[in-house]
């Protein structure tokens, strides 16, 4: 366009012209030198954004967005701006899938934060190594994506791009047994879970915990991701009298299970993993969830000063939706590929030629983030194992204890 503008005026303009573009150039401080120089790399995001769990997985979005903008505003990474590009899985293996697929198909997407379901993983995982995308989950629990399917006895790790800021089922599982066995003196539970890869391993590695510690199982029930009517489940618990519900699932049925389980006459706590812990789960369960309890990752993201100033933060942008359980996990995790790309960026011409090396520089990555150390272990797990029991009261989860779990 200023060529044809050059070409209609005379030599003395040209002259003019040139010099003022020389000048332009030697000064480098304009936006247009700026732009014309400064490449673009994406960090994906790939969570519900509508659906049952979207109050989970806007969360995750904007505490990205977030970690996102904040590295823009800084120049964390000279010469690059970085752009989140938000994809929705609903919640599902097939959108996840699809949404992962999208993501690899863009030569400038260096790195993802995702996803929130276990089972969503398993299918996002190949798709993402395949084109070495470094995937830093804030949410997946599922020791098998880590460790292989043999994490019990023959861990392997099965895809170099991944890691977690969150710690696993191997972890949260016992940690919820020893708690109601050994704090709050429940001898004997019935067990439910979901069918899904969450619901399931957490269930699994809770009976194994419970057992060893000399706990009873009275039932192990299943019910289905979209049951909405849970009497035939409850009527089947209730006459073994168990003193406690342990559920492996997600708030949008463990809610309801309780309320349903309270009005059936099972007057008991019933407990689950960080996927009920959202305030969503007391207004499906109602008034009579008071006692009910949950463990989450991580200690209460306001009760240190980092966590403070991320929720300080984040408020002050002005998204719709509450950070939720995983917004700190979620900030956390895109701040670790934003630390490995201060590496791997660096005098790259291109995001695909980065994308190995961004990986290899995630594996060394080590800072204090809002959740805690931030680092990874052989298998790209986090080296924290700090979890939080919560328990109902007054309409609010409130925190009954912090700990680091310690292997016995």
């Amino acid at each position: 366009m200023h060529q044809r503008s050059v070409v209609r005026v005379g030599a003395s303009l040209i002259v003019a012209s040139l010099a003022l573009t020389a000048c332009g150039s030697r000064s480098g401080g304009d936006a247009g030198s700026n732009s014309s120089t400064t490449k673009t790399a994406k960090i994906g995001i790939i969570a519900p954004l509508s659906g049952d769990l979207s109050a989970l997985g806007l969360g995750i979005q904007h505490s990205v967005e977030l970690a996102i903008k904040q590295a823009n505003d800084t120049n964390a990474i000279p010469g690059w701006k970085l752009e989140a590009v938000p994809k929705d899985d609903e919640g599902h293996t097939d959108p996840g899938k699809n949404a992962a697929t999208a993501l690899a198909a863009d030569a400038d997407v260096v790195g993802v934060v995702g996803t929130l379901n276990t089972s969503v993983a398993q299918l996002v995982q190949p798709v993402l190594a395949a084109k070495m995308i470094a995937q830093v989950s804030p949410a997946n629990t599922g020791p098998g994506l880590t460790q292989g399917a043999q994490w019990q006895t023959e861990p392997k790790r099965p895809y170099a791009n991944y890691f977690r800021t969150c710690t696993t089922d191997a972890v949260q599982g016992p940690f919820a047994a020893r708690y109601l066995y050994e704090t709050a003196k429940i001898t004997k539970v019935a067990t439910i879970h979901d069918k899904k890869a969450y619901g399931q391993g957490l269930v699994g590695t809770f009976t194994e915990e419970f057992k060893k510690l000399g706990g009873t199982v009275v039932a192990a029930q299943t019910v289905n991701p979209d049951d909405v009517n849970y009497s035939a489940v409850v009527s089947a618990i209730k006459p073994l009298a168990p003193q406690a519900v342990y559920f492996g699932g997600e708030f949008p049925n463990a809610g309801p299970l309780s309320q349903q389980m309270k009005a059936g006459g099972l007057n008991v706590p019933l407990m689950g993993g960080d996927g009920i812990k959202d305030p969503k789960y007391i207004t499906l369960a109602g008034k009579n969830s008071t006692g009910d309890l949950s463990t989450s990752v991580g200690a209460p993201t306001d009760t240190t000063d980092a966590g403070k100033k991320f929720l300080t933060d984040y408020a002050a942008a002005g998204y719709k939706e509450d950070s939720a359980a995983y917004g700190g996990y979620s900030y956390d995790a895109a701040n670790a590929i934003i630390n490995a790309l201060k590496t791997s960026l660096a005098g790259a011409t291109d995001v695909e030629s980065a994308r190995q090396k961004t990986i290899d520089a995630l594996s060394k990555v080590s800072f204090e983030g809002v959740t805690g150390k931030v680092a990874f272990d052989q298998y790209g797990d986090s080296t924290s194992k700090v979890l939080t029991v919560y328990k109902v009261d007054a309409g609010k989860w409130a925190t009954v204890e912090t700990k680091t779990f310690e292997t016995k």
